[in-house]
């Protein structure tokens, strides 16, 4: 159950920081805030943040090996990587139609589901 909520959590942090991160991009393109000065934006994605470290930070301690979760310091940053990966690829595509996927997207995404395969080995 631990390694499920620290999951769950991790992705809702991780769609917290992608929209942080990137969010502001798309609202400048929709018009919405293109004439935000720059502090103005990132006042914006830092509240936006908040909330992706209201879920990062019990979602480490919940999943943390040192904390009675399943998982080693190492293998939540690997999780934390590739979940990254595919909430901004899903984020890029739905909402950047531009952006397109090429093979050494896919390529890099393999070289990540191969990192946790190998962080996960005893």
């Amino acid at each position: 159950m631990k390694a499920l909520s620290t999951i769950a959590l991790l992705v809702v942090s991780n769609i917290f920081m992608t929209l942080a991160w990137y969010g502001h991009l798309k609202l400048q393109q929709m018009k919405v805030i293109s004439s935000w000065p720059l502090y103005a934006v990132i006042i914006f994605s830092w509240a936006i943040a908040l909330a992706e470290y209201a879920c990062q930070i019990p979602a480490n301690r919940i999943g943390f090996v040192g904390n009675g979760g399943p998982f080693t310091l190492m293998q939540l940053k690997i999780i934390q990587e590739v979940i990254t990966l595919v909430i901004f690829t899903l984020f890029t595509v739905v909402f950047f139609r531009g952006e397109a996927l090429q093979w050494n997207h896919f390529a890099a995404f393999g070289c990540l589901v191969a990192a946790v395969w190998l962080v996960f080995l005893k």
